[in-house]
């Protein structure tokens, strides 16, 4: 029988790994969605029986709370018996005592990222000798060319499209030998040498990690579909560049995400009644009244409730156009008790907070910082939820939505459009509601159809989101989107992924 091929996953934060993996199952490190879809994935294919380990930084204050003579502890265990493990942490003091994972585009992330990337590519791929690399994100950028130089095939993934630069110089004193594969990397400038280059040229992360990998996927198949087609002024024309010249050479598709399976309404452990699609509709009520006590707003099973689970990014997830509308729509729908539920941090905070003290709206709308029991209870308790982001490249709220039975309203780009379609009740088809025209006056339209649906006969609305619930767990889950992982690892390898 022939060898199962070894993949090394490439990650800077994950959620959670598989308890069979090894001691370290319990390693959670998460600073955005990529942990949520880092861990989904790698389950995924461990439970299809591939030979799969991943590469993480040991983020040692934060794992999981352990005092730093249990880290010692812990980190021998994991010493004694690394060759027999599939969890690789990384190691070193660039994050070892680090209180968060990277959390902006700093100085110090970039230091995380280069004392990372040493440790994977000095240390973890020798030890692992994969039969292909799996990069995530720019914190990865530099792993594909070193990968192309060892000849090992490499697939890099694009979560967004945030960046970082650094110098050879400067990549190279933290230990990584660059200068062996630095002609496949991306420089800001073309590089006539590499004496010439080392000291003042600056290396682009997200770009090189483009540039140099066999193949290359977004988180959504529209979404590099845009850029491809330039319909975002905000990605570089470096990046549109080298992910257009991927494109036509047949080496970029894109792979949506799937939610965590844990954001399933009938087994989440963080909601106060767990239900599914038969008895959605009186267990939601329920969950209502729940997160209503939880929150201090008005106590009502029947009033409509709208949750926003996005971080406030004025920038992407379009914040300003709830902004910009609250107190007017809030007011058109008072009689039916409208309300909303935002659980999220972000620098937008302070303006929805600034809103409802304004007008007096504490009893219909709460603004929390995030929490994830409480973003979990708010699914499950709503009926709506907004995701109006002016470029999504792929957006995991709006799957979970459709799962828990609350409807999503979102903007028609990115990954939302290959996720959400218009609602037809006549002809039992789609799961959302769509807005073209990224301003308030679009948003607010949806929201009205929104409300047109929350009017309807109530056994209408039952049936609609009984079937709704159903096709989401049928079609967002990581067992698809291994699936399509796997089968683009095959067509990298030109042999069969698992044997």
């Amino acid at each position: 029988m022939a060898q199962k091929p070894r993949i090394l996953i490439v990650t800077p934060e994950v959620t959670y790994l598989p308890e069979d993996m090894g001691d370290q199952s319990n390693y959670s490190a998460k600073a955005g969605g990529l942990a949520d879809v880092s861990a989904a994935l790698i389950s995924a294919l461990f439970d299809f029986g591939c030979d799969v380990h991943v590469a993480l930084p040991d983020y040692r204050s934060i794992f999981n709370g352990y005092t730093t003579k249990t880290h010692s502890m812990e980190l021998e265990k994991i010493r004694k018996r690394l060759d027999e493990e599939r969890i690789h942490l990384a190691a070193d003091r660039a994050f070892f005592y680090l209180d968060n994972v990277y959390s902006g585009y700093s100085d110090k992330d970039l230091k995380v990222s280069l004392a990372f990337q040493r440790e994977v590519i000095n240390n973890i791929i020798p030890r692992v000798e994969p039969d292909i690399i799996h990069c995530n994100d720019w914190m990865t950028g530099l792993i594909p060319a070193m990968a192309r130089q060892l000849e090992i095939p490499c697939l890099f993934t694009i979560h967004n499209i945030h960046t970082m630069t650094s110098t050879m110089a400067e990549i190279e004193d933290r230990g990584i030998d660059a200068a062996s594969f630095w002609k496949q990397l991306f420089f800001k400038t073309p590089p006539h040498n590499y004496e010439e280059s080392r000291d003042w040229n600056r290396v682009d992360f997200l770009t090189s990690g483009v540039f140099a990998a066999h193949y290359v996927n977004t988180v959504s198949p529209t979404f590099l579909k845009e850029i491809v087609e330039d319909r975002h002024p905000f990605v570089e024309n470096c990046l549109k560049n080298e992910l257009i010249n991927k494109y036509h050479a047949g080496c970029a598709t894109g792979i949506l995400n799937a939610p965590e399976p844990e954001f399933n309404p009938a087994v989440d452990e963080m909601i106060r009644y767990n239900y599914g699609p038969k008895n959605h509709r009186k267990m939601k009520a329920k969950n209502k009244l729940c997160i209503q006590k939880i929150l201090d707003l008005d106590q009502d099973e029947n009033a409509v409730m709208f949750f926003w689970p996005s971080r406030l990014d004025p920038v992407q997830k379009g914040c300003q156009l709830l902004a910009q509308i609250m107190y007017d729509f809030v007011s058109q729908y008072w009689d039916v008790n409208l309300q909303i539920v935002s659980v999220a941090s972000g620098e937008y905070q302070k303006h929805f907070y600034d809103i409802v003290r304004y007008h007096g709206l504490e009893r219909r709308v709460a603004i929390c910082g995030f929490s994830e029991g409480l973003s979990h209870q708010a699914f499950a308790g709503s009926d709506f939820l907004f995701m109006p982001s002016s470029f999504e490249p792929c957006g995991l709220p709006q799957m979970v939505g459709g799962i828990y039975g609350t409807l999503p309203i979102v903007h028609d780009t990115g990954g939302l459009h290959d996720t959400i379609h218009q609602l037809d009740t006549k002809n039992s088809m789609g799961n959302g509601f769509l807005f073209n025209v990224h301003d308030a006056k679009g948003f607010k339209w949806a929201i009205d159809r929104a409300m047109d649906f929350y009017f309807l006969d109530p056994d209408i609305k039952e049936v609609q989101i009984n079937r709704i619930m159903i096709e989401s767990v049928l079609e967002f889950n990581h067992s698809r989107c291994a699936e399509e992982y796997i089968n683009l690892y095959e067509k990298m390898l030109k042999r069969p992924f698992i044997v």
